[in-house]
């Protein structure tokens, strides 16, 4: 199938500001987008793009004074496969990782391993380790945490999300980096677009999505706290060890949001419609 996916995103900025984005897809299947899948600047504006220290693709300018309108119009293929579900997958040692799996072993900014880890060894130090043990941390993760888009706050870290029990969907990500970490099991935060392709009706409102990936296996893996489930029509932006790493829009001054708009659906449905 076809996936049309992307963004529109409007701000309004006082003065010239510098921006950084994040909202291309990262280029991890070696399948192009069509029309080919490029930030847009409405005004037009010089921008540059360039690989973050994670790979991710990533565009710098600096927004004049005034409205901007950020923008992402693409379609790219995909299997149409639910996200695999590998149950003989085994956690390694330490000492057995690669070298990438490693910076996804440690506390940052918003997955406090280290503080939380009397509570994951508490919670899962007693089960099998490998797949099974990863998904039973991500159990307990959706089932803790109440879902709520009033809950999002931008300063709540995985140990705050322990706590309070409430939070939208980086939140389940966080404490579920972070109890994995804990257990000394590589993960990876990850955002993007995530269609709703096979999921039944009532729909959300479009959002961008954030999600995780755990090495097993002598491979990286999707874990979904947020759904639990596995899904279609999932299109990688960007990975980093939480969401500190990976802000799909960073601006370096105070603007307001006057736009949003994000979509990723059946190119085939969406052109009958």
């Amino acid at each position: 199938m076809r996936i049309r996916f992307g963004c529109e995103m409007g701000y309004d900025f006082p003065q010239p500001t510098p921006v950084i984005a994040r909202l291309n897809s990262y280029p991890s299947n070696g399948l192009a987008a069509v029309p080919p899948d490029v930030l847009t600047l409405d005004p037009p504006l010089p921008l540059r793009t360039f690989r973050d220290v994670f790979g991710n693709r990533t565009v710098r300018f600096v927004a004049p004074g005034g409205a901007l309108t950020l923008s992402v119009h693409a379609e790219t293929e995909d299997d149409g496969t639910l996200d695999p579900v590998v149950p003989e997958a085994e956690e390694h040692a330490v000492e057995d990782l690669p070298e990438e799996a490693l910076p996804f072993l440690v506390a940052s900014r918003y997955c406090e391993s280290d503080l939380l880890s009397n509570e994951a060894w508490g919670l899962f130090g007693d089960l099998d380790p490998g797949w099974s043990r990863v998904q039973a941390i991500c159990d307990f993760v959706h089932d803790h945490i109440t879902f709520g888009y009033g809950y999002a706050h931008v300063d709540r870290t995985a140990a705050d999300a322990f706590a309070s029990r409430r939070g939208v969907c980086r939140d389940y990500a966080h404490l579920f980096v972070a109890f994995c970490r804990a257990l000394n099991i590589p993960t990876r935060y990850c955002t993007g677009y995530l269609s709703f392709i096979g999921e039944p009706e009532p729909h959300a409102p479009g959002d961008f999505a954030a999600w995780t990936e755990v090495y097993l296996g002598g491979g990286w893996h999707v874990f979904d706290p947020r759904n639990n489930a596995p899904r279609r029509g999932r299109i990688l932006v960007a990975r980093g060890r939480d969401a500190a790493d990976v802000p799909l829009t960073h601006t370096f001054g105070s603007n307001r949001l006057t736009k949003f708009r994000v979509w990723a659906e059946d190119a085939a449905l969406s052109a009958a419609d």
